[in-house]
């Protein structure tokens, strides 16, 4: 059995901030630090702080926004980094990078790190793409001979080659991304870090981006380490992930269970939400929410149903909106946050009718078919707008939840009960099959 190739460990890495502040803090924090480093005494304020919770109000002047971090990542692995905003990803990817050093702990590694953190990080405005290509390549240590014979494919696969001789500050943030990434996965980094700067590209250069990242891990032998909130691109590109919150590490292990370990965490069970008073409601001075639930056949509020049952989304609204006709929205998530489909109330005959521009209470139902969405978790998020002109009064992402198992209610029969269990795939309608037989 050949032996595991450490090429990245994380020993014991915490940051700690001081809020409202630049840098350490204060003169007489600084020189209170000097004074106990001269002594041989461990700096005192690495006793103070506090969590990095961004949600609760903290008494503490101090925050740990990373605390006590370890794993290690083995050559030509893919890691995964997920969590919430504000969970200390990008703090650990600086950290990784020596953009930033660690309040406590050590960053073993070997060979080169190419990172791309943020739009144009590294990049100088007022160079060309191609002058930015050759200051990249150097700043990761490469001869201008090995930048010159990977330009051509740098160019190529950037999509930017009648922009090259531009200057980078005239680019847009897309354009910025394609050429630093392409120059970090070609100029050969031992270890390539990608904070979720991705995103900020289109459909087909993602698309692009995560099939050159699995070539860099597969066939090249090099590692990447991926921060993402698109779960299913952390499923696709890595196989390890670990999932960050309030700073530490909560869960260290394969992809799939790290993403249902980040979704669980993130969507508590919600079947009904309802709020009494139009003063505590969610919404603006068009429309504010009065109630939202999860309902099963019998009008009755619930989380599981079987995949043979119909699921009625209720929506009850506050209408103030006298100008324009609103609209009740809902999109559906499965449990990667992959978004399945959106839908509109107007799509109901009753919609125009009711809209007359008059203050009401607009109740309304939407109704997902039996036998179409696929067993497994499914969050809702659930929005007011109007569609003429385009504009949303109120949003309320992972406002319900519910679950779809097989097979589970007692008396069930259908066609599916021979052929049950967890299918692949996004939706498992059932459609109709004709079969003939010749003789």
């Amino acid at each position: 059995m050949s032996k595991k190739r450490i090429i990245l460990k994380a020993e014991n890495i915490s940051k700690q901030y001081r809020l409202g502040t630049v840098g350490t803090g204060t003169i007489s924090h600084d020189l209170n630090r000097f004074w106990y480093r001269i002594r041989g005494k461990e700096d005192p304020y690495l006793k103070v702080g506090e969590s990095n919770d961004r949600s609760t109000k903290g008494t503490s002047e101090y925050v740990w926004a990373l605390q006590d971090i370890n794993f290690e990542v083995e050559a030509g692995e893919v890691l995964g980094i997920i969590g919430k905003n504000g969970a200390g990803k990008s703090t650990l990817l600086k950290i990784l990078s020596k953009v930033t050093a660690p309040t406590t702990g050590v960053i073993k590694s070997r060979g080169r790190i190419a990172s791309l953190l943020e739009v144009g990080t590294g990049f100088n405005p007022e160079l060309t793409g191609r002058e930015n290509i050759y200051l990249n390549g150097a700043i990761l240590g490469m001869t201008k001979k090995e930048i010159t014979s990977k330009l051509d494919e740098i160019i190529e696969f950037s999509g930017c080659q009648r922009y090259i001789d531009t200057p980078t500050k005239r680019y847009s943030s897309g354009m910025t991304v394609r050429l630093a990434f392409a120059v970090a996965a070609f100029l050969e980094p031992e270890i390539l870090v990608v904070d979720e700067v991705l995103a900020v590209g289109d459909a087909e250069f993602q698309k692009k981006a995560i099939g050159k990242m699995q070539d860099i891990s597969r066939e090249e032998g090099r590692t990447v380490l991926f921060v993402s909130h698109d779960m299913d691109a952390i499923l696709k590109l890595t196989k390890k992930a670990i999932v960050l919150e309030n700073g530490s590490v909560v869960f260290k292990g394969n992809s799939d269970e790290a993403v249902r370990k980040y979704i669980t965490s993130k969507n508590a069970i919600k079947t009904i939400q309802s709020w009494e008073t139009i003063d505590s409601a969610p919404g603006n001075q068009y429309a504010k929410l009065k109630n939202i639930q999860v309902l099963n056949s019998k009008g009755k509020a619930n989380y599981d149903f079987d995949v043979s049952e119909e699921i009625s989304i209720a929506i009850d609204y506050w209408d103030f909106n006298a100008e324009n006709k609103n609209t009740a929205i809902i999109q559906i998530f499965n449990d990667y946050d992959v978004l399945l489909f959106s839908s509109n109330e107007f799509n109901a005959p009753e919609w125009e009718r009711f809209h007359d521009g008059k203050e009401s209470i607009i109740n309304t139902v939407c109704k997902i078919p039996s036998n179409f969405l696929a067993e497994g978790k499914y969050t809702v998020l659930v929005a007011v707008g109007n569609y003429n002109p385009n504009r949303i009064h109120l949003k309320i992402e992972n406002a319900l939840t519910f679950s779809i198992r097989d097979n589970f209610l007692e008396g069930v029969v259908t066609v599916k009960k021979n052929i049950g269990g967890n299918w692949p795939g996004i939706i498992r309608p059932l459609l109709k099959w004709e079969v003939t037989k010749e003789i």
